[in-house]
């Protein structure tokens, strides 16, 4: 009876949850771009990394000043960035700050020098999944094979997230706004292709409304080598006001330690219009705290209550094998949540008590048992005769 039960809690599970919560990290990194999916409510996360940059030749045209600036230059610094779910599953905030030393040499409009060192990006955000789609379970298909293994075409439409965050100008000088705060939006997307190959895209409109606004597409691919080890392909390109168009393409790798932590290291090429050629390279570690406790889900039909796992697909994470999404998502070998059941009314799956067929086996027996009696007589009177012979 509990194997039938099983799956029909799972499918009304599947029909009104949006859950964001997954058993291993779902972290971000290395990438710069960003899933629809949260980390899942009562969820703290904290990702940060080393980074080393070379600016080749960056030239722009400054607006308050009137004339165009060139320099060269050499950073490095660290990333941090804190996420949390709270209120509702596909609600995120996010908090992005940068720590960074640079050192510029300037060649326009004079030659000098000058280096900072402090807060280079400061944002506050939040996160929404607006849309999760829904894809076949394939594993379930016994009857065709090639229906078992065709491309569902329902993964072609991707989750669907938005993003609203605020710039704030807490930042050292050389890396300030000259138009003070600024918004962020963004939308992002999410296509799993498979279970080990996912594609993300984020549309993003950066310090909007002000004289350094940028708007920027990411589009990166995801795969998971084995339960293990995933790798990233990555492009970007900026559009700006009165700075050359970047173009930004990026490779790297992460490492699922455990369930909680997550290992990663990365490398980027950046090029623009004018000949600017500036290389990154990173590494970090991703870390959780999980409070994540499941919902307990009522059963409408018969009012009886069911603890279920709360599972999802997401960036790094959101394939089955544990790393790289969002989300929609897993491993035979993943170790699975302890969850508490409560007790659930069961019905007799036997089959109904067919009267006249009981009552015509009755009188059948009855028969059986007369000829048996008579024959046992007939061979008593036979033997009494052999005896009186």
């Amino acid at each position: 009876m509990k194997q039938l039960i099983t799956p029909l809690i799972f499918l009304f599970f599947i029909q009104i949850s949006f859950a964001q919560y997954t058993e291993v990290i779902n972290s971000k990194r290395p990438g710069f771009s960003d899933s629809p999916y949260s980390v899942g409510t009562k969820v703290y996360q904290v990702e940060g990394g080393f980074f080393y940059k070379n600016v080749g030749n960056y030239l722009y045209w400054d607006a308050i000043a009137n004339e165009a600036i060139s320099y060269s230059a050499k950073a490095f610094g660290t990333d941090i960035t804190f996420r949390t779910g709270q209120f509702f599953e596909k609600l995120e905030f996010n908090l992005d700050l940068a720590l960074q030393n640079e050192n510029r040499d300037y060649t326009l409009p004079t030659v000098y020098s000058e280096s900072g060192f402090g807060l280079s990006k400061l944002t506050i955000g939040a996160k929404y999944l607006v849309y999760k789609p829904k894809y076949t379970d394939k594993s379930k298909e016994i009857r065709s094979w090639k229906a078992r293994h065709s491309f569902d075409k329902r993964r072609l439409l991707p989750a669907v997230g938005i993003y609203v965050g605020l710039n704030t100008n807490l930042l050292n000088d050389l890396f300030k706004n000259p138009g003070g705060l600024s918004p962020k939006f963004a939308i992002y997307t999410q296509n799993d292709l498979s279970h080990r190959w996912v594609i993300l895209t984020n549309f993003i409109m950066d310090q909007a409304f002000t004289d350094n606004s940028e708007n920027s597409f990411i589009g990166t691919t995801t795969y998971a080598l084995t339960q293990k080890w995933s790798v990233f392909g990555e492009g970007q390109a900026f559009f700006r006001k009165n700075v050359p168009n970047d173009f930004q393409f990026g490779a790297g790798a992460a490492y699922l330690v455990n369930n909680n932590i997550q290992a990663d290291f990365s490398a980027r090429m950046i090029y623009d219009e004018r000949g600017d050629n500036t290389f990154l390279l990173g590494g970090g570690i991703s870390w959780r705290l999980d409070r994540h406790k499941d919902k307990i889900i009522k059963h409408k039909a018969d009012n009886n209550e069911v603890k279920l796992e709360e599972e999802n697909k997401s960036f790094f994470n959101k394939i089955s094998f544990g790393l790289f999404a969002g989300g929609n998502k897993s491993s035979s070998n993943k170790k699975m949540r302890n969850v508490k059941t409560s007790k659930v009314k069961t019905r007799s799956l036997e089959p109904p008590v067919n009267k006249k067929a009981q009552k015509a086996k009755k009188k059948n027996n009855k028969r059986l048992i007369k000829q048996q009696k008579e024959k046992e007589k007939a061979q008593k009177k036979y033997n009494k005769k052999l005896e009186k012979s």
